[in-house]
């Protein structure tokens, strides 16, 4: 569906503490695996924060931003993928 990576993450926090709690463990759990984190980007404003890990381009929103842009609409047509069964805790 998309030249840019083989999958979109979209997810959000309640607020800013939390979204920023939501990124860095995705940040250093990918780290951990080495996985290279190419970027991140609008972390100063805690309000949609993208990380790029190259297959996989991750969206964490405040929740009136998720709202507002409606991302899962842009990808409606695209297969959804259930991920509970990779997630571990």
């Amino acid at each position: 569906m998309s030249l840019l990576a083989d999958y979109f993450m979209i997810c959000s926090g309640r607020n800013n503490r939390q979204i920023q709690a939501i990124v860095n463990d995705i940040i250093e759990s990918e780290q951990k695996a080495q996985v290279e984190v190419k970027s991140v980007e609008g972390r100063d404003s805690a309000k949609w924060i993208l990380i790029d890990l190259g297959d996989v381009i991750v969206h964490v929103f405040n929740e009136d931003e998720r709202e507002f842009y409606q991302l899962e609409k842009l990808w409606a047509d695209a297969p959804f993928v259930d991920t509970s069964a990779w997630v571990t805790e």
